[in-house]
C-alpha cells in the first residue's frame, strides 16, 4: 500500500513537472492564456483543470490498455494508422517546438535575471539533459520529486504574502463579477489545454506502460490535473495584482524581486528546474518516437534531438512563445476533441 502511495505521488509530480515549463512557471504563458482576460481567466482556468484531470488520466489508462509504447502509438489507436501518421508527425515538431522555447527560456533566466550570457544557460542545460535523459524514467522522477513540490511552496508563498498585503483584491481579482460581451477568453482554457495535454502524452504514454497499475494512474492523474489546477490559480491572481509586468519575459521574476534578493534567487532556482524538468521530459518521451521510426540507438537519438531543439532556441524565447503556443493550443483542438469523446477500450 505505502508503494502505491508513493508510486501516485511520484506520478502526480511527474505530470505536474511535464505540463509547468519555462512558460508556465516564468507566468509569460498564464498571461498570454488567462491573465491578460482578468477575473474571466480564472473561470479559464477551472476548465483547464478539469481537463487536465480527465483527459490526461484518459491518456495513461488508454496506453495500459493497447500497451502503447509512444505516442505513436496512442494515436494510431485514437485516429487509426493513416491519419495517426499526420498527427505523429505534427506532434513531433510541436513537441520540438516546445522544447526549444523551454531551452530558450533558461537562456533568458540566466541574461534577463542574472546578467550572464543567454548561450551560458542554453549549452548548461543541454550538457545537464543530456546527463539525466540517458538514466531514463528514473531520472525524470528523481527530477520531478524534488522540483515539484518546490514549485508548489513557492507560488504559495508569493500569492499568500501579496493576499496578506491586498486583502481587497483576492476576491476582485479571481471572481468574474460578470461575463464580457467579448467571448475570446472562452477558446483560451481548450486551446491552453489542449497544447499542454497534447505535448504532455510524450510523457503520459511511456509513464501508463511501465506503471501498468490503473488505480495508480487514476489518483496520479487527478493529483497531477488538481495541482495545476491550484498552480495556475496562485500564478494567475499574484500576475493580476501587478499587471504592469505582463509585457516582460519573465513577469512572476518581476513580482518576485520585491521580497528580497534572496527570494528571487530561490524563485531563479525553482523556474530554472521546472524549465529543465521539461526539456528532459519532452527529450526522453520523443527520444522513443525517433528509436522507433530510424531505428536509431538511443544516445545518438537524444543527440540529434539536443542539437536540433539547440538551433531552434536561438530564434529568443519570448518569440517563440508568444507565437508558438497559441497556435500550437488551436490547432491541438482536434487532438482534445477527438480524446473527449473516444471511448476506453476494454480491460
Amino acid at each position: 500500500m505505502r508503494n502505491r502511495k508513493i508510486s501516485i505521488l511520484l506520478l502526480a509530480a511527474t505530470y505536474v513537472g511535464t505540463v509547468i515549463g519555462a512558460g508556465f512557471s516564468s507566468g509569460k504563458e498564464i498571461v498570454t492564456f488567462f491573465s491578460v482576460y482578468g477575473a474571466l481567466g480564472t473561470v479559464g482556468i477551472a476548465i483547464s483543470g478539469i481537463l487536465f484531470i480527465w483527459i490526461g488520466t484518459k491518456i495513461m489508462i488508454i496506453s495500459v490498455r493497447i500497451g502503447a509504447y509512444s505516442y505513436q502509438d496512442l494515436n494510431e489507436y485514437l485516429f487509426g494508422r493513416k491519419i495517426a501518421k499526420v498527427i505523429n508527425l505534427f506532434i513531433f515538431f510541436v513537441v520540438i517546438g516546445v522544447t526549444s522555447v523551454m531551452l530558450s527560456g533558461a537562456g533568458a533566466v540566466f541574461h534577463e535575471q542574472l546578467g550572464l550570457p543567454f548561450q551560458m544557460g542554453v549549452i548548461l542545460t543541454l550538457i545537464l539533459s543530456y546527463i539525466v535523459v540517458m538514466k531514463g524514467l528514473n531520472g525524470l522522477f528523481a527530477i520531478n520529486s524534488y522540483i515539484v513540490p518546490l514549485m508548489l511552496l513557492f507560488v504559495l508563498f508569493v500569492a499568500g504574502s501579496i493576499a496578506g498585503e491586498h486583502p481587497h483584491l483576492l476576491a476582485e481579482k479571481l471572481l468574474p463579477v460578470q461575463l464580457s460581451d467579448n467571448l475570446s477568453w472562452a477558446g483560451s482554457p481548450f486551446a491552453y489545454a489542449a497544447f499542454n495535454l497534447m505535448t504532455a502524452q510524450v510523457v503520459l504514454v511511456p509513464l501508463g506502460k511501465e506503471i501498468q497499475d490503473e488505480h495508480v494512474l487514476r489518483w496520479g492523474g487527478f493529483l497531477g490535473g488538481m495541482a495545476l489546477f491550484f498552480i495556475l490559480l496562485l500564478i494567475h491572481f499574484s500576475l493580476s495584482v501587478f499587471p504592469q509586468t505582463f509585457p516582460y519575459e519573465i513577469p512572476m521574476a518581476e513580482i518576485v524581486q520585491h521580497f528580497g534578493a534572496l527570494i528571487h534567487i530561490l524563485f531563479l532556482i525553482v523556474i530554472y528546474g521546472e524549465i529543465f524538468n521539461t526539456v528532459v521530459g519532452n527529450v526522453f518521451g520523443i527520444t522513443r518516437q525517433l528509436q522507433s521510426a530510424f531505428r536509431l540507438r538511443y544516445q545518438h537519438a537524444v543527440l540529434v534531438i539536443l542539437f536540433v531543439v539547440f538551433l531552434i532556441s536561438q530564434v529568443g524565447y519570448g518569440k517563440l512563445l508568444s507565437v508558438l503556443y497559441p497556435l500550437f493550443g488551436y490547432l491541438g483542438l482536434f487532438f482534445l476533441l477527438w480524446l473527449l469523446i473516444k471511448r476506453m477500450p476494454e480491460k
